[in-house]
Formats: C-alpha cells, sequence, structure tokens
C-alpha cells in the first residue's frame, strides 16, 4: 500500500460529470486527480467492433430486477467504463431540463438555489452556456434528415400529426454518419470528456489521469466534532496495487450506479444512499420496410419527438431513427410472444437492412433501488408503479403508429433498457430525504461531494448528460470560489471555449 500523494482535489470517474469537473477546476489552476476504473481509448482505437467495445468500453451489463411481477423481466443498464465514461459511448445529445422537470426536484427534496428560492433553469442557465459553448453544441438543422431511414420516419410522423425536429448535440460538422457511437467515434466529431476536457488538460500537464484505477473507498476521518474525507483508496487494476491519496475534497462521480456504492463501501452515514433510483426506461419499436432503409448508417439519433414530453401529454419521447449494431438488434427482439428465438429470429435478421427503430423513452418516478450486500456484490432493483408502466405502453402504441403510417409491413420491438440512470444520492436541503446539499456535498461528511447524475432529485424526460455537466461546472466555480474554506481562494480565470 502505497500513501505518498496529496491532491488538492481527487475526482473518481471521467464521464459527463467527473471529466467536466476535472476539466474546469485543472484549468483554473487546481491540482486534481482523475481517476478513472477502464481505459484510456482515443479516435484510433474506435474500429466499430461492436463486442470489442462492449467489452472493453462498457461496464458488464447491469441488470435491475423487478420488485413486483417477474413478467416484466429486468431492466438493462448500459454504462461506459473508460476515459470519458458514457460521454464517449452515447449519442451526444445535448437537451436542456425544462422548468417543469426542476419544479419536481423541488417537490422531491427541496432543491433550492443560494438565495433559497426553488431551483429554477435561470439558475442553471449560464452554466448550460458555458457547456454549450465548449463543446460546440448545434442544432442538426442541416444534416439530419440526409438518410433515406431518416426522411421515412418523418413521413410516418407527419402523417400522424406529431412533430419530428432535429436534435441538439454535441457534434461537429465533420460527423460522418457512420453509425458507430455506441463504439466511440472514430473520427472525434463527437465530443465527449475524453477528448475535450480531459484531453486538452491531460495534455498540457495540468491534469492527472489514471485510467484502470479502481476507487475501492473515500477515506473519512473524525474532524471538527464531525466527518470529513481526507482522501481515497483505490486498487490499479493492471498491477492488483493498492494506493492510498490525500485530498482537501473528494468529489464521487462514478454514476448513478456506482457512485452509491463507493459512498456505502465508505460507511457514509445516510439511509438515502442508492434509494431513488431512476431509470427513464427506453425500448426500441422497430418497423420492417420494402426497401433497404440502412439504419446503421445513420447518426443513431438525429431527430426527436417531444409532443408527449410531459406526464400529462403522454409521460414519454422519441428519438430518432436507429437499428443499433446486429447483435444489440438480434439479442433484443421481441414480439407478441416474448423474447424471439429460432427461425422467426433469424428471418427477422436477415433483414437487418430493411428495419428502421424508433428509441422510446418513459418519464418515470424513481422507485428503483441500489444497494450493496455484506459480501460487496451489487443488487439492482425496479419498481415500476401501473402509471409508469402506461407511459411506456403509450410510447409503444405511438411509434408502432408512426411507423405503420411510414409504410412498415411488420412491428417488433425490444425489452426494456437504459443508458439514463438518475437519483440515488439526491441532493437537496434535508438529510432525512436526500443525501448531499444544494451544491453537492454530503449532509454528514465534509468535504465529500458528488458530481454526476446520481445528485437528481427527480428523473429528466430529457437526456441528461447536459445537465450533469451543467451542475459540474457550477460545482467547479463553487469549489474553485473556496466556499467553506475546503480550498483556497480562486486562482484562475473560467474555462472559455
Amino acid at each position: 500500500m502505497t500513501s505518498s500523494e496529496r491532491y488538492e482535489v481527487v475526482v473518481v470517474g471521467s464521464g459527463a460529470g467527473g471529466g467536466v469537473l476535472a476539466g474546469e477546476l485543472a484549468q483554473k489552476g487546481r491540482n486534481v486527480l482523475l481517476l478513472e476504473a477502464g481505459g484510456h481509448f482515443v479516435a484510433a482505437d474506435f474500429v466499430r467492433w461492436e463486442s470489442r467495445a462492449a467489452h472493453d468500453y462498457w461496464w458488464p451489463l447491469s441488470f435491475a430486477m423487478p420488485a413486483g411481477d417477474p413478467g416484466l423481466g429486468p431492466i438493462i443498464m448500459i454504462t461506459g467504463r473508460c476515459v470519458g465514461g458514457s460521454t464517449t459511448i452515447n449519442t451526444k445529445v445535448a437537451l436542456r431540463a425544462t422548468q417543469r422537470e426542476l419544479d419536481k426536484w423541488y417537490a422531491a427534496t427541496g432543491l433550492t438555489n443560494d438565495r433559497k428560492e426553488p431551483i429554477s433553469t435561470t439558475d442553471l442557465d449560464p452554466y448550460y452556456d458555458r457547456v454549450e459553448r465548449y463543446l460546440g453544441v448545434r442544432d442538426r438543422a442541416t444534416d439530419w434528415d440526409l438518410k433515406r431511414c431518416v426522411q421515412t420516419a418523418k413521413k410516418g410522423f407527419e402523417a400522424v400529426g406529431a412533430t419530428l425536429e432535429p436534435v441538439r448535440a454535441y457534434v461537429d460538422e465533420n460527423c460522418e454518419q457512420c453509425g458507430s457511437c455506441l463504439q466511440g467515434c472514430p473520427t472525434n466529431a463527437g465530443k465527449s470528456t475524453m477528448n475535450t476536457y480531459i484531453q486538452r488538460n491531460w495534455l498540457s500537464g495540468a491534469l492527472t489521469v489514471r485510467p484502470n484505477s479502481f476507487v475501492d473507498q473515500v477515506l473519512i476521518a473524525p474532524a471538527d466534532g464531525g466527518l470529513a474525507a481526507s482522501g481515497v483508496r483505490y486498487t490499479d487494476q493492471t498491477t492488483g496495487g493498492q494506493h492510498e491519496v490525500d485530498a482537501d475534497v473528494v468529489v464521487v462521480a462514478a454514476g448513478s450506479l456506482r457512485s452509491p456504492q463507493v459512498l456505502i463501501r465508505s460507511n457514509v452515514p445516510n439511509p438515502n444512499i442508492g434509494r431513488h433510483l431512476g431509470f427513464h426506461p427506453a425500448h426500441f419499436v422497430f418497423g420492417l420496410f420494402d426497401e433497404p432503409q440502412d439504419a446503421h448508417m445513420v447518426a443513431p439519433i438525429s431527430g426527436h419527438c417531444y409532443d408527449f414530453a410531459a406526464d400529462e401529454d403522454g409521460g414519454f419521447a422519441v428519438e430518432a431513427v436507429t437499428v443499433q449494431d446486429p447483435i444489440g438488434f438480434a439479442a433484443g427482439l421481441c414480439n407478441e410472444n416474448g423474447p424471439m428465438w429460432g427461425q422467426p429470429l433469424v428471418d427477422a435478421a436477415k433483414k437487418y437492412r430493411h428495419w428502421i427503430g424508433l428509441l422510446n423513452m418513459a418519464n418515470d418516478d424513481n422507485h428503483g433501488s441500489v444497494t450493496v450486500d455484506v459480501n460487496g456484490n451489487e443488487l439492482f432493483i425496479s419498481d415500476f408503479q401501473p402509471n409508469e408502466l402506461e407511459r411506456v405502453h403509450n410510447a409503444r402504441e405511438f411509434s408502432t403508429r408512426v411507423l405503420k403510417a411510414a409504410g412498415a409491413t411488420q412491428i417488433l420491438w425490444s425489452g426494456l433498457a437504459t443508458t439514463h440512470m438518475q437519483g440515488t444520492c439526491r441532493m437537496g436541503a434535508d438529510p432525512a430525504n436526500s443525501v448531499v446539499d444544494t451544491h453537492g456535498q454530503s449532509h454528514e461528511v465534509k468535504r465529500l461531494y458528488v458530481g454526476d447524475s446520481s445528485l437528481f432529485p427527480r428523473t429528466l424526460s430529457v437526456n441528461p448528460s447536459l445537465t450533469v455537466m451543467a451542475l459540474a461546472t457550477r460545482l467547479a466555480d463553487y469549489l474553485d470560489s473556496g466556499a467553506g474554506g475546503q480550498l483556497s481562494a480562486g486562482r484562475s480565470e473560467q474555462l472559455v471555449a
């Protein structure tokens, strides 16, 4: 065990939260160590080898088992395990939370701004602006519907009186629409924390990055009549060696599935840790067309429909279009009899180029949980209520109508899956219903912060990554300002694109 290093800030996890936070603080002149459980891969490594990518860049698939009716089946949860986290292998969609969703946050935990007012879009807009400017977020208005599959889907939306419009994304104009986003962008047109916030500061020597470093626990000690974080213990997964690093501040940003596990292993005494897991459950509806659509050779999400995003309007959103790569497509196919197999599956897979997929995402109410047993094994539970399942059904029914209106001759679908896990370490004013305060600091352990989607008191109806980045930027400013006396006063300018 080595224990000879000290940093101002140690950040655990390098995704939308940790990557932005570490980059911002490093650019401000802070001495930052960024620890990532996965490897460090770059564009040259991303060759669209589906099975290799799932092995090298993703955590092994996790499954949330149903608390009630087992017939609902598990929810597959997909997360990145590499420098950049899930931003390295996501579709780069960049959407802001609406006031309707922030009102849910306030209702859940009493989350307020520094003036003790309910949190609002006005509070987050300056941070959204900075992230969007830095990543070059743009409307895909000029290139979203160039491919036949999008044009086909667009006709279906128009036929049922719904709106399909281009997404905003952190993707530049060099995007070749090759469809390989989930295996990493081979051209760096798709931005991630890996090739922006981290790369620029790591290359300049301003940021220390250690991949293949699994954080076992946060080191916590008595201080000033309470508890305070003093560093971390991590395992180098290439050598097996354990190391301890001291720090003035520790920020856990390992995602909604693993941040609570770090806190549980560290014996942080808050009963809300791991509770209120939200899934933003998603499933595909696939339509078969007579002519090839080649929905695997397109930006996987270039258009979306948010006509029904509010709970009272249906409680779901639809993204278009994609068909996934062949393994993912075939492994998840379902029909009215359940998961497909045998000759029907073979027949469907043979027509791979003819399928179009719409991705449906339903609002949920954060009834899931993350726990760790005495042996350190993780357990994920889902507990959807009838109103949540109705939203899933509404989404499938709507997408079926769209695809049939576009000319589909057969409809199939997938089981539930998600990449948008949220909650488990909620922000709020009261330790009785939250894990951290309005700045992300643990109620019970000073100098310990959380900086990822686990902060969200309620699941967003939009893709969460941009909001995670905005909150991370907000936290970086707070820490650099010296608030609470945990770091010295700020020493450099803001990070500017």
